[in-house]
């Protein structure tokens, strides 16, 4: 195993952003209250808007509150957890849906950050939308809420392709993730209006690269 790359919740620990991130962990506590979100769904209306490093960031938070946390790399056509965290990608989410003793002893990986692990996408299918909507997909689930508080899924952008909805209809909650000046906003509300087809929980969203208060910056220096 590497050493983490770029993460600011682990370089910059004091900074605004990874205090967002906290706050947003706080947020995600309250949203929580009625019902367990101990899966969460991570997506984004299209490409390159932060779904990743934002699940990534929010998992360090969680586990440095002692929360044990898996993330998972559930998108199985552009992954990116295993290179944030400097991991192998040998092995992953397939090999437990493909393999029963992946399933028994999933293939997890520790990262630099107590009580955090990543089961990263391991080697790509032909039909992913078809991986992730299946019953083994759900066991896959199940066995991994027996070893952790929470776990974290990292779903391919909503209006891309159809996986995220799939996997939607299978966890407790759904963040969706938006960049300012990126994101369309025909886009954030197709993609809102696909999930809640399924009847999936949205349980927020985030926004990314939004300008800072310039009266809050000297608080942080």
């Amino acid at each position: 195993m590497t050493e983490h790359l770029g993460l600011i919740t682990i370089d910059e620990p004091t900074s605004p952003i990874s205090e967002a991130y906290r706050t947003l962990r706080m947020n995600l506590q309250y949203a929580s209250l009625d019902k367990e979100l101990s899966t969460l769904l991570i997506t984004s209306p299209g490409p390159g808007e932060g779904k990743s490093t934002t699940l990534a960031n929010l998992a360090v938070t969680m586990a440095q509150v002692e929360q044990r946390v898996i993330v998972v790399d559930c998108d199985l056509r552009r992954p990116y957890l295993h290179q944030l965290f400097g991991l192998s990608n040998e092995k992953g989410l397939t090999t437990m849906v493909l393999e029963e003793d992946a399933l028994v002893d999933p293939p997890l990986q520790d990262t630099p950050i107590k009580g955090l692990q990543v089961l990263a996408s391991g080697p790509l299918p032909p039909r992913p939308a078809d991986l992730l909507g299946s019953q083994r997909m759900e066991k896959v689930i199940e066995r991994l809420l027996q070893m952790t508080d929470r776990v974290l899924f990292d779903a391919p952008p909503v209006m891309a392709v159809t996986d995220a909805v799939v996997l939607a209809t299978k966890v407790a909650g759904v963040l969706l993730v938006t960049s300012a000046g990126d994101t369309k906003r025909d886009h954030a509300k197709q993609a809102i209006e696909r999930l809640n087809r399924v009847n999936a929980h949205i349980v927020g969203s985030v926004l990314n690269n939004a300008p800072m208060d310039t009266t809050l910056r000297g608080y942080y220096k």
